[in-house]
């Protein structure tokens, strides 16, 4: 059983939407990353995200950016250093070092049954290269369950799922989604979004921008429950609220309850447990 107030879920008329931790954060209180979070996030049977970018020997550290100036005490491009060099290195928001790949093969070894890990990968096939897959299936392939590789380069993850089969898949069609709407409407969405769900690597689940749903619905397309039809859950990204500490406004709340209405399986936030109790706060209204 989830623990309650805990940022982990929101249950609407018996259906379970997880509220994923982005960036590793309960809270913009919490840093981008940090180890800390994250293995509480394991304690308790966490959704949690991080980004992964490919280093210069193959590896991989948890970053958001391809180059080191803003988010760590280095400078340059990450592609451009080592393992070795990189744990030299400190985030800027906290004195930790930075997350590699080795760490978190280490760490997902202890991690309760419910937590899921998504890797979101920030590079291309091209630039992750054969060294970069064959380092993904020497540190991941032989992880229990637990973790779920998405990002926007679709043949990265065919590839990557490939070599650890047992990782679920994630896909990210929404930028294609809001190029495809003004020129061939909902229905060049709903075909493009079709296309994406019947893929020959099946994804697990499809990241979706939040506001992209509820405009598609509001119009009479349930991005949700096609995905849903196909067998594939759906991540509603990234929910924001103007005051963590106050909770929903009225429109807020309003949007917020559309949105829990379609049924989504996960929403990600970077305020997981103001969400929970501003939701618990709204509904009892």
């Amino acid at each position: 059983m989830a623990q309650h107030g805990a940022g982990l879920q929101i249950v609407v008329a018996g259906h379970v939407t997880r509220l994923k931790w982005h960036r590793l954060r309960r809270s913009f209180a919490d840093p981008e990353f940090g180890a800390a979070v994250m293995s509480e996030g394991f304690r308790v049977g966490a959704s949690m995200e991080l980004d992964l970018q490919v280093r210069g020997d193959g590896g991989f550290v948890v970053l958001h950016d391809d180059t080191l100036d803003r988010e760590t005490t280095g400078t340059g491009r990450v592609a451009q250093h080592t393992g070795a060099q990189l744990s030299a290195l400190r985030y800027r928001t906290q004195d930790a070092a930075l997350i590699l790949s080795e760490d978190l093969a280490g760490m997902l070894t202890l991690a309760h049954p419910e937590a899921l890990l998504q890797f979101d990968m920030k590079n291309t096939a091209e630039e992750v290269g054969q060294n970069g897959l064959d380092h993904f299936s020497a540190y991941f392939a032989g992880l229990p369950a637990g973790v779920i590789l998405s990002g926007g380069s679709i043949p990265l993850i065919r590839a990557l799922a490939e070599c650890a089969p047992q990782i679920q898949r994630g896909y990210d069609p929404t930028d294609d989604l809001l190029q495809v709407w003004p020129v061939h409407g909902l229905a060049g969405v709903e075909r493009a979004l079709t296309e994406v769900l019947r893929d020959q690597i099946k994804p697990d689940m499809v990241y979706l921008q939040w506001e992209m749903i509820l405009s598609a619905a509001n119009l009479g397309l349930d991005m949700i429950a096609l995905s849903h039809a196909e067998g594939v859950k759906i991540d509603a990204w990234t929910h924001h609220m103007e005051n963590p500490i106050v909770g929903f406004s009225p429109a807020e709340g309003a949007e917020f309850a559309k949105l829990l209405a379609l049924k989504p399986d996960q929403i990600t936030t970077d305020e997981p447990i103001a969400t929970e109790a501003a939701w618990a706060a709204w509904s009892a209204l």
